[in-house]
């Protein structure tokens, strides 16, 4: 398992065929074993392909146009990375009326689902990337309205899906626990 954390990459490069339902099957049940407060399960998962997917590009491109009027080359480099995805998960938490505390335990319930779809992906031969600002549009209301979430449904990931196009490299760099740990 250890091997399989250090190996884990977000990978925003992805070939142009499509990835099969029977996978995307897998990482949905793989996301719905993750642990959540109370057993709520507060997920949620939007799949887009095809139309609905070219349709969520339209609704990006608005978006970003519209929040970098003076950045056009981000906008296009945004978008490439948009045309270039096979697979979009649109990634919700419930939200629990007058219980904040819930709501956020919901939230880190959710984001424990998405990093058990990103271990699955890998273990299919996937590569995934967790998208939130820019093209992942989680801080904006025109994803939530695009995929008609409810109000009780607050975004968490846009999660980027496909076959990488790009070579997986060695494990990368990180700040050893050593130094980020307080023993008491």
């Amino acid at each position: 398992m250890l091997d399989a954390l250090k190996k884990r990459r977000a990978i925003r490069q992805f070939e142009t065929r499509e990835v099969e339902r029977d996978k995307i099957e897998t990482l949905l049940e793989a996301a719905t074993f993750a642990p959540n407060d109370r057993m709520r399960e507060p997920w949620h998962f939007y799949v887009l392909q095809g139309d609905s997917l070219k349709r969520y590009g339209q609704v990006a491109l608005d978006y970003l146009q519209k929040r970098f009027p003076t950045k056009p080359h981000l906008v296009e480099s945004s978008m490439e990375a948009i045309a270039k995805t096979p697979l979009v998960i649109v990634v919700t938490s419930a939200i629990v009326d007058g219980d904040e505390g819930a709501t956020k335990d919901n939230t880190f319930a959710v984001s424990c689902a998405i990093m058990s779809m990103w271990l699955m992906a890998e273990q299919l031969g996937l590569g995934m990337v967790w998208r939130t600002r820019g093209v992942g549009l989680v801080h904006d209301t025109a994803l939530h309205d695009f995929i008609g979430a409810t109000d009780g449904e607050q975004l968490v990931g846009t999660l980027c899906i496909g076959y990488p196009a790009e070579e997986i490299t060695s494990a990368k760099k990180r700040t050893p626990f050593a130094e980020k740990t307080t023993w008491l």
